[in-house]
């Protein structure tokens, strides 16, 4: 069987059965796991399939499904970790101002800043502000806005408009969703909104991402890549997922 024809069968057997993982193509076409990845990548380039964490969804399979926030707490917990605890090597020296994305790792991320860095702290996420309220070298400042009860954060209008006065050194933000064809993206258009005043309002941007929502696409996209300087994931990260959005100009930095 030809390459073309093998990628054909492949988009039909995605299709067939909604999502199949890189092993079960390689399986079925006898062919080796990075063979099937190399397809996969030239598939998802001609909007036939997307790629998600371990193998392919049809084209059309978008998530919209938003896990709640203790749901997200619970899940990966040791990779994010991790990753939370590389990131404290990239925070900016003392004095300076970070924005907090509301999430699972960036609460890890805020529970992880030493107590004797002096840090100006905006954040839309209440249980963000409750962790750092007690540390006296922080400067803390809890933007307004309407808090949705699915994620304890601030969203909306007044949210994004309190953000859109702000000049800051460094924003740390979450996703749902980290591909190289769709950027960084969440199931809610509000949060989207909001997400995106923070990368407008950073001179520097990093994603905390754990490596099961790399690959995967969300419905609202928030920023491209080339909007955000440095990926900060784990080392399950797929080796052609880390190869191909480190050609879009971020550093991967693997926890």
């Amino acid at each position: 069987m030809y390459a073309e024809e093998r990628q054909q069968a492949v988009v039909q057997q995605v299709v067939a059965q909604g999502r199949m993982s890189v092993a079960e193509i390689a399986a079925l076409f006898a062919v080796t796991t990075e063979t099937v990845r190399r397809d996969l990548t030239a598939l998802e380039a001609l909007g036939l399939v997307r790629r998600v964490h371990g193998g392919a969804v049809p084209a059309s399979a978008l998530t919209t499904l938003e896990p709640a926030l203790g749901e997200r707490d619970a899940a990966n917990v040791e990779a994010k970790g991790r990753i939370a605890r590389a990131a404290l090597e990239l925070l900016p020296p003392a004095g300076a101002s970070i924005l907090l994305d509301a999430g699972s790792t960036t609460a890890r991320l805020a529970d992880a800043i030493p107590a004797t860095h002096r840090l100006v702290v905006f954040t839309h996420s209440v249980s963000i502000a409750a962790r750092l309220a007690g540390n006296d070298r922080i400067e803390l400042h809890l933007l307004p806005g309407r808090v949705r009860p699915h994620t304890h954060a601030a969203v909306g209008a007044t949210t994004v408009a309190a953000v859109g006065v702000l000049r800051v050194d460094m924003a740390f933000m979450g996703a749902n969703g980290v591909s190289v064809g769709h950027g960084f993206s969440t199931p809610d258009s509000e949060e989207a909104a909001t997400k995106r005043a923070f990368v407008l309002a950073a001179d520097r941007v990093v994603g905390l991402v754990d490596a099961t929502k790399v690959g995967v696409d969300s419905s609202v996209r928030f920023a491209a890549l080339d909007e955000v300087d440095v990926l900060v994931t784990d080392a399950s990260i797929q080796r052609d997922d880390r190869a191909a959005i480190a050609g879009a100009d971020i550093e991967v930095v693997v926890a």
